[in-house]
């Protein structure tokens, strides 16, 4: 039986970015710890190269572009069967379409605060004359990553998604 975990990002009014990492886990002898990491893209000035950075997203301004980083790791003693990670794409964020990424996992995401899943296209949310529409990736209120695989003890995966500052 897979194991489900939920991360939350939380916002401050300046919009500095902590990060707090919940785990649940279905079977008491497995251990699976998140360590989410946020990082804004920058392009630096210097000498007028295309050259795209990293650096740690602290505080971040409307228009910026971050990048998260989900580290998975099972610190138990025992492989967890296709661990599932729920990731809710903070308020202030809007999701960049296709950057969800994670090898071996299947990625789905949800438009009604995490309660379905379901592949990108096969979305749909009420349009502005109320019939349903086709969502978009603005639309995404939590992204999931099924490993197709075993997370084995003392391992480490990492799962990524980009999305922009509101």
């Amino acid at each position: 039986m897979p194991s489900h975990l939920v991360i939350a990002a939380l916002t401050a009014s300046s919009l500095a970015l902590f990060l707090v990492a919940a785990t649940v886990s279905e079977e008491p002898a497995n251990s699976l710890n998140i360590r989410a990491i946020a990082e804004v893209e920058a392009r630096p000035n210097a000498g007028g190269h295309d050259v795209m950075k990293l650096i740690p997203a602290d505080r971040v301004a409307p228009g910026d572009r971050v990048l998260y980083t989900l580290e998975v790791r099972n610190a138990g003693a025992t492989a967890v069967d296709a661990p599932s990670v729920t990731y809710a794409v903070p308020d202030h964020m809007k999701y960049v379409a296709d950057s969800a990424v994670g090898p071996g996992a299947d990625v789905s995401y949800s438009v009604d605060g995490g309660r379905s899943f379901d592949r990108a296209d096969a979305l749909q949310v009420p349009g502005m004359d109320g019939h349903p529409r086709p969502a978009a990736a603005a639309d995404y209120t939590h992204i999931r990553w099924r490993l197709k695989n075993a997370l084995k003890a003392n391992s480490v995966a990492f799962v990524r998604f980009r999305a922009v500052v509101k």
